[in-house]
């Protein structure tokens, strides 16, 4: 890709509108100062000194943070929140981004999944995580939660470019995304063929049908080696497979993110590895995933082929790996400057690369 094309992406990127369906978690590290600390009254146990909180919108939130980042001209939101303090925080953290969040029921039938993260603050400033405190929902979704979801993303889906449906739960049907909604998801992506649907999932990507996949590498071996650990080597003719495979089972060309290896898609039929942006310092892989998969949904909003969409996705998670201690973005100017340094001046890496397999 020349910089010229790159540049040409982004501005399509600029009028693009996109919709992000799945749950909404919020964030919220309390930063702790063990200097500080108090032994209580009750207990004699140490009461530790909240110096300062830090809350932002995760989960589906994370890849609607990065659509933002990259300027996409329109994004909208289909979930649900508790009618609690933590979905407040939530909507305004996306409110503030520009966020639509008209499509987000409020409702006290559940609560506001949260990731809660004690951080001790170390002599040298640095902060460290503690064990993390979780809020999920641990009853099924009710029925008439999902039928209002379903109205809502086919509401949405008609002013629409694009769709991501984000699966972020390990749990069935414990959220947004259910067995129902899937198969909603489906017949919309049947009906509208040239609608981009795109679906990322941590447990139930094969569940997914008529929709462009994502999933990384280990996730999926485990399609074609069921026997696999995820620990294994990454193996491009494996992905190779898995790629295939995913095609076969959903119908549209889907996306395998390889971690340092980069991202590997199909592109007339052929398997192509799309090699990641080096990096030589420190790294910071939280977030990485899903400012991938915005990079290559908005590519693909902007008249990408699947190579290039997969080059935008590698950009947009190189950017963000940088970015310590925060689940970063990445925004068009960064982009730009990673591509210069990636690229420019005479540099000629490959940005593509055939596994063995066909």
């Amino acid at each position: 890709m020349k910089r010229e094309r790159l540049t040409e992406l982004l501005a399509g990127i600029a009028v693009a509108r996109i919709c992000v369906i799945g749950d909404l978690f919020l964030d919220k590290h309390a930063f702790i100062d063990p200097s500080l600390d108090e032994p209580s009254l009750e207990t004699g146990l140490a009461a530790h000194q909240v110096v300062y909180t830090r809350k932002t919108p995760g989960a589906a939130g994370t890849v609607l943070n990065n659509l933002a980042a990259l300027g996409v001209g329109a994004v909208s939101v289909v979930s649900m929140v508790g009618d609690d303090g933590e979905g407040y925080e939530v909507l305004r953290g996306l409110n503030q981004r520009g966020i639509n969040t008209d499509g987000v029921i409020k409702s006290a039938d559940i609560v506001t999944p949260t990731y809660f993260k004690p951080m001790f603050i170390q002599p040298n400033g640095a902060a460290v995580e503690g064990n993390r405190l979780d809020f999920k929902n641990i009853n099924e979704t009710p029925a008439r939660l999902t039928q209002a979801l379903i109205g809502l993303i086919r509401e949405a889906s008609l002013n629409a470019d694009a769709v991501i449906a984000l699966d972020q739960l390990t749990d069935a049907n414990k959220g947004v995304i259910t067995d129902t909604m899937r198969d909603e998801l489906a017949a919309i992506a049947n009906e509208r063929p040239a609608l981009i649907m795109y679906a990322d999932s941590r447990a139930f990507i094969q569940q997914f049908r008529r929709m462009t996949l994502k999933c990384n590498d280990k996730e999926a071996a485990r399609i074609v080696a069921p026997d696999s650990t995820g620990d294994e080597t990454f193996s491009a003719d494996i992905t190779a497979k898995a790629l295939k495979e995913l095609e076969k089972r959903a119908g549209r060309p889907p996306f395998i993110s390889c971690g340092a290896n980069g991202v590997m898609c199909l592109q007339n039929g052929e398997a192509i590895l799309v090699p990641a942006a080096r990096q030589t310092g420190p790294i910071d892989i939280c977030g990485a995933g899903d400012a991938c998969s915005a990079g290559i949904v908005s590519a693909l909003c902007a008249g990408a082929d699947n190579t290039e969409a997969a080059f935008m996705g590698n950009l947009a998670a190189g950017v963000t790996v940088r970015k310590l201690g925060e689940t970063g973005t990445a925004s068009p100017r960064e982009i730009l400057a990673l591509f210069d340094e990636q690229f420019g001046d005479g540099c000629r890496r490959p940005i593509c690369q055939k596994p063995a397999w066909r």
